[in-house]
């Protein structure tokens, strides 16, 4: 297999492209190409002499993948089947999620990811290809402007960011070098790698850290988590604590409400008590369905109630709204549809 040109900075194309005997402004040629025009073949980069294009093409490839199907829901919410990325449109903003990992080793109990398995960590080529690919095929969906790009990125896709550091470090610095997106319009979520997230402390980056929390107490996380159980939810909030004092950058804490299972008012004082004195908000989902989970959404009563607990003990809530129902929006549905030729998902 060809090296990736995709997952390589303009410093470093600059460095290829003296490697190979040319200029290094040729590396910058390229880079435009990659990031800027978007091209998918070394072939149409036309600024570059034919010489240089033969020598890329001896070792490297673009890596951009193909868009193998498209759902899209009437709210404008679109996911694309490729290694796989989600675009998700908000007014004045235009959001893309993407995947590090395909499968995920963690195995959350209501998620249909994990459900399929690890298969291998993504490159860094891998994840900013899917930011261009969702670009290019909201441009084609009309769901933006012929000019119009992606603003935001959450790395909240297949896989857990933080056991495939070193891809997704690069990713985020590509993103935001190579495509022009702010960096506190980045966000990288964990379900609570405590060694990931002192690590990604050290970083000094004004991205947003996102912790997948879903359950107030050890027991039920234990089962709800169960690849990720040898950290205490206290070791998670430390870690976190953290992380603040060393970025001044508050902390997202996202917990998935299950009817029935996490989402009491019980469950919320306990999380509120966890929480305490931590500078943070909760960002509350409500369920998104996955045939044969065994779980199901919570009551709209129950989600304000919830919220409302934690509002009272000081702490800032938002709300998710929920959007691509209807097209398997849920972190790997339309992975497994594609596979199985079915939606079921089936947990022993």
């Amino acid at each position: 297999m060809k090296n990736l040109l995709l997952g390589l900075s303009t410093a470093e194309l600059k460095l290829l492209a003296k490697e190979l005997g040319e200029k290094e402004f040729r590396g910058k040629q390229v880079s435009d190409w990659l990031y800027r025009q978007g091209r998918r073949e070394i072939s149409g980069m036309a600024t570059l002499p034919v010489a240089l294009k033969a020598k890329l093409e001896e070792g490297y490839q673009v890596g951009r993948s193909l868009v193998k199907k498209i759902s899209k829901s009437k709210d404008g919410t679109f996911k694309l089947l490729l290694q796989p990325a989600y675009g998700v449109p908000y007014a004045g903003r235009f959001s893309c999620c993407v995947s590090t990992q395909v499968g995920c080793p963690i195995g959350c109990a209501f998620c249909a990811t994990g459900a399929g398995g690890f298969k291998r960590n993504l490159s860094a080529g891998e994840i900013v290809d899917q930011v261009l690919t969702v670009g290019e095929a909201a441009i084609k969906e009309k769901l933006l402007a012929a000019d119009g790009r992606v603003s935001h990125v959450v790395f909240m896709g297949m896989g857990e960011p933080l056991l495939n550091y070193d891809a997704t470090l690069a990713a985020v610095h590509l993103i935001n070098g190579e495509l022009a997106i702010g960096m506190r319009n980045i966000t990288v979520s964990t379900i609570g790698y405590v060694p990931g997230i002192y690590r990604l402390a050290g970083e000094d980056l004004q991205l947003t850290l996102a912790v997948s929390l879903h359950a107030a107490d050890d027991a039920l996380r234990r089962k709800l988590v169960p690849g990720m159980t040898r950290y205490t939810l206290q070791e998670i909030a430390d870690a976190c604590k953290h992380y603040f004092r060393e970025t001044g950058r508050r902390v997202t804490f996202e917990y998935c409400l299950l009817k029935g299972v996490n989402d009491g008012q019980a469950d919320a004082a306990k999380l509120a008590l966890l929480l305490q004195g931590l500078n943070c908000h909760v960002n509350l989902i409500p369920f998104n369905s996955v045939k044969g989970s065994g779980f199901y959404p919570p009551e709209t009563f129950r989600v304000t109630n919830f919220r409302r607990v934690l509002e009272e003990a000081g702490i800032t809530v938002t709300q998710r709204e929920q959007r691509g129902e209807g097209i398997e929006a849920a972190c790997g549905q339309l992975r497994r549809q594609a596979l199985t030729g079915q939606g079921d998902l089936r947990i022993k």
